[in-house]
């Protein structure tokens, strides 16, 4: 039995769903642009150069949560999704997803986007298992703060490890384990699995790859 991870954002989707978002609120005037616009380009500007403060952006990015019924959410989510995700889903990402479930391999998405978001695209792909920061809720509204570890960089490999025992597995319990994203911030999850792949990587991920000799393929 395989172990197979994915990265979400501009690896199985050619796009990156966590700065969409915002955008879309954007665009629908849940957002104010002049305020919002500027801030979620930096941020996303900080991810890219491995920079950024995962505890300031979730403060920016769980806080519209927080002021909007779950109800309105879920509305704007089904339209976010039609209009934005399902374009960004390549015939290659849906293959690639769909070889590996049906070798029946334990699959999952590890993301650093919150699983609001991430929860309908996860459910898209038909991939069962999801990893994802979790915003806090209270009485089915969100708090506008994350619960737990978020799912960045080595918290991946955290989360990772406790959705495993959860399971009463672990990292031996399968016979190789792989996992596929575009950045340099997923080094710590790459370099602890036993086949990383390199998709549409990143300028730093691509010379780690090829210095390590590590595949690099595109889904675009």
């Amino acid at each position: 039995m395989k172990l197979v991870l994915f990265d979400l954002d501009n690896t199985l989707l050619a796009d990156d769903s966590d700065f969409q978002w915002a955008q879309f609120l954007i665009s629908k005037g849940v957002l104010d642009r002049e305020v919002y616009e500027s801030r979620n380009q930096q941020f996303y500007d900080q991810y890219k150069a491995g920079t950024l403060n995962i505890h300031e952006f979730l403060d920016f990015q769980l806080a519209p949560l927080a002021r909007h019924a779950r109800e309105v959410l879920d509305t704007w989510h089904r339209e976010y999704m039609a209009t934005v995700i399902r374009p960004v889903i390549t015939d290659k990402a849906r293959a690639l997803v769909r070889e590996h479930l049906n070798a029946d391999s334990v699959v999952a998405i590890v993301t650093a986007t919150n699983v609001f978001v991430t929860g309908p695209i996860a459910r898209e792909f038909n991939i069962p298992h999801l990893i994802g920061t979790i915003p806090a809720q209270e009485g089915g509204h969100f708090t506008g703060k994350p619960r737990g570890t978020p799912s960045f960089r080595e918290g991946k490999i955290e989360r990772v490890n406790d959705w495993l025992e959860s399971m009463g597995m672990w990292w031996n319990s399968f016979e190789s384990s792989h996992f596929y994203s575009d950045s340099h911030n997923d080094l710590p999850l790459m370099q602890l699995v036993s086949n990383p792949v390199a998709v549409d990587p990143d300028d730093t991920l691509r010379k780690h790859a090829e210095a390590n000799s590590w595949p690099v393929i595109s889904l675009r």
